[in-house]
């Protein structure tokens, strides 16, 4: 079985620095997008639990009868 080969390679022509920028990148890139998704997934799931408290009945609170100078 062949082992998963590295995700970033070097061509030929590319320097240390314009691999480094370019990893750099796709690292941002790859973790702008994870945060969007959850981001995604929160205001989903936000919006499911309002849309349930707003279908289920609100019972009135009661209120207790003060006595005057108590």
């Amino acid at each position: 079985m062949r082992t998963k080969e590295p995700q970033f390679r070097l061509t030929s022509q590319e320097t240390k620095a314009e691999a480094t920028t370019r990893i750099a990148r796709e690292i941002l890139r790859s973790e702008a997008e994870e945060r969007q998704n959850k981001t995604a997934a929160l205001k989903a799931a936000r919006l499911a639990r309002q849309a349930a408290e707003d279908a289920a009945p609100v019972a009135p609170k009661s209120r207790k009868a003060t006595l005057p100078g108590s």
